[in-house]
């Protein structure tokens, strides 16, 4: 799996916060249907919206949160419905956004467990904590941070989520490095992101556009299996939902930390 160099990671970490912090501007200014961070433009068309964003989560789930949570949701699926969470459990989502599955699993691990959402974008972390006053959960904490180097001790969380945001990211292999760090043994680590086809072109890995809409810097199937394994994670598995590009589909992604569940 190839890395980026530091400049060009740099400059793909700054292009990916701007985008972030301008949907948090926007939504906080009043949601509006078709918001998104993924795809080409920051307002998504009516074929984007089907495989970006609020549509992916039931309508249960939508129901159980504020309409600004839901607008906030950014990502290309819904992590907490494959997370198979349990009461009392401690969940950590990686780049967080503006909330919505930080405030499902909080209310899925009920008071007795706790739900953390890391996020490096001020706009975003500030319109969270809005939805969460909004959603009257308590059991949530906010960290400040890049998913590349995760604010908590080793062995705190017991599952790891994240929707589309792992594809965002230059350094892939220290983001599930950090990931295997902070899991308890046997922790799991559950996440919805976009997974690339082995034929992607040269044109759009190197269009920063595609990069910060979730396409260009997707892993393949055959690089994120290795990647996961790298990192020392075991009972990979990878399903694809649904196409979200031409050359890229959705998929979710499950593993585990080896030890005792």
């Amino acid at each position: 799996m190839a890395e980026l160099t530091r400049d060009r990671d740099e400059e793909i970490r700054e292009a990916v916060r701007a985008r972030y912090a301008a949907a948090a501007q926007s939504l906080s200014a009043g949601p509006a249907a078709g918001n998104s961070c993924c795809g080409p433009g920051s307002a998504l068309s009516d074929e984007e919206a089907e495989v970006f964003g609020a549509g992916l989560y039931d309508e249960a789930s939508q129901e159980e949160l504020p309409d600004t949570a839901a607008m906030a949701s950014l990502g290309c699926g819904n992590p907490t419905a494959v997370a198979e969470l349990g009461a009392g459990e401690t969940v950590l989502d990686l780049g967080s956004g503006g909330g919505i599955d930080v405030l499902l699993s909080a209310r899925r691990v009920g008071p007795t467990g706790k739900a953390y959402g890391l996020d490096m974008t001020d706009e975003m972390l500030a319109l969270a904590r809005e939805n969460q006053s909004k959603a009257g959960v308590e059991n949530v904490e906010w960290l400040r941070g890049e998913i590349e180097s995760i604010p908590l001790p080793a062995e705190t969380v017991d599952v790891v989520i994240s929707n589309c945001v792992i594809n965002l990211s230059g350094d892939k292999a220290a983001v599930l490095a950090e990931a295997a760090r902070v899991l308890k043994p046997g922790g799991r680590f559950a996440v919805s992101d976009v997974i690339a086809d082995e034929d992607m072109d040269a044109a759009t890995r190197g269009d920063m556009a595609e990069w910060t809409g979730c396409i260009a810097g997707a892993l393949t199937r055959v690089d994120f299996e290795h990647a996961l394994a790298a990192a020392g994670f075991e009972d990979v598995e990878i399903v694809e939902t649904h196409r979200v590009h031409d050359k890229a589909g959705s998929a979710i992604v499950r593993a585990r930390k080896p030890g005792p569940a």
